[in-house]
């Protein structure tokens, strides 16, 4: 008896129902193999996608099981399926032989794949999945990985994937369409340096920031100019937004100032290094002659303002820094501190590439759309759409 091995790039368009319909039979891979003149370990090899059935082997199981070859195997048509390189990682608790649902996005010329679950518990259910990952088995970052896929090239290669904190990206997605344009817009959950250093790594196609320097009074470009060499880059404002401590309903713990935080009574939840709110944190506090390892709290980390606002709801904090949208959504009080400008970063490049990234910034300024960021409240878009100059000509 002859098996093929399964080759690695040709699993994930290989469609295997033999196990699914051995099951409905209700035969064991030991029934199933002795009847088919083969060996349990056989019917295992090939279940597991380890191997390929010969034509022989294939026809004998079809009989055993009473049913055609095409039933058991069959292969997705090649422009089913793209490969691109995998970042972030694969879903530790699934098993390895369940697909994993992906997103795609082409990034200048090349294509990289997401876990959905990478957008967080709620958004994970509710964005659909570009295709599945099949054979998940030892896949890591950086890895090129094949997808059979669940929506077509085209809508594909015109998604925008977009690195940054703010929900409301979603929205311009929702404004595109309504103009016809079936492009999909994914916000990916990070801080500004690491959004900045995902657009650097050829993994996004906009960044979106909110880092203000004191020093200067400017958001942003400081930070751009030392980060990118260059001016190969349009920097344009997505809204003004203020930011400030996020305190329940009530503020029972009397937070008004940095100096507050040090009260060992008062907990904090913090955001990672690198995120716009850390850096107005650490301003503070430096301000008010705080030190960190003084703050209950400093060194618990969460992913976004709604992670701060939701961990402050849900009485596990009394205090963090975010913005006055995320306290809204929650039912929290707000302690304003500064307004600051999130910025999106995009190569210029990709604005003559990407079929459908321009529309993304005439959605922008639309003014259906800055109403409805206004009315999420904390936004003002007086700056929405302006493109700001990163280095002097």
């Amino acid at each position: 008896m002859k098996l093929s091995k399964a080759e690695p790039e040709l699993i994930s368009q290989f469609s295997n129902r033999l196990k699914s319909i051995r099951t409905q039979n209700g035969l064991s891979q030991g029934q199933l193999a002795s009847r088919a003149g083969i060996t349990r370990q056989a019917v295992s090899a090939i279940e597991s996608n380890l191997y390929f059935p010969t034509t022989t082997i294939a026809l004998r199981l079809a009989s055993v099981l009473d049913c055609h070859v095409e039933d058991l195997f069959s292969l997705a048509p090649t422009e089913h399926v793209m490969q691109g390189t995998l970042i972030g990682h694969l879903p530790s608790h699934a098993p390895h032989t369940s697909p994993v649902r992906v997103k795609m996005s082409t990034i200048g010329k090349r294509t990289v794949v997401r876990p959905v679950i990478g957008l967080g518990d709620q958004l994970s259910f509710i964005v659909p999945a570009d295709g599945y990952i099949t054979n998940p088995r030892g896949q890591q970052p950086g890895h090129t990985v094949q997808v059979r896929l669940s929506r077509t090239r085209e809508a594909i290669q015109q998604e925008i994937s977009v690195a940054g904190c703010d929900p409301a990206i979603f929205l311009v997605g929702g404004h595109m369409r309504r103009q016809k344009d079936q492009t999909s817009v994914i916000g990916w959950t990070m801080g500004s340096m690491a959004a900045l250093q995902a657009l650097q790594r050829g993994e996004v196609h906009v960044a979106g920031m909110h880092l203000f320097d004191p020093i200067t009074g400017e958001s942003n470009l400081p930070f751009l100019r030392r980060s990118l060499k260059g001016s190969g880059y349009d920097v344009v404002t997505f809204a003004t937004w203020e930011e400030g401590f996020l305190v329940r309903r009530g503020n029972p713990k009397s937070i008004r100032t940095a100096a507050d935080l040090a009260d060992p009574m008062v907990t904090l939840v913090n955001r990672e290094d690198g995120s716009g709110a850390r850096l107005l944190l650490d301003q503070q506090l430096r301000s008010g002659g705080i030190d960190p390892k003084q703050v209950r709290g400093y060194a618990r980390l969460v992913a976004s303002h709604f992670d701060v606002a939701r961990t402050i709801a849900e009485c596990h904090a009394d205090v963090g820094i975010g913005i006055r949208s995320a306290a809204q959504q929650f039912n929290l009080d707000f302690i304003p501190l500064q307004a600051a400008r999130y910025d999106l970063v995009v190569p210029k490049p990709y604005l003559t590439s990407h079929p459908t990234l321009t529309h993304l910034f005439e959605a922008l300024v639309s003014r259906s759309f800055r109403n409805e960021i206004e009315a999420l409240g904390g936004y003002d878009t007086r700056e929405t759409g302006t493109v700001h100059v990163l280095r002097g000509r």
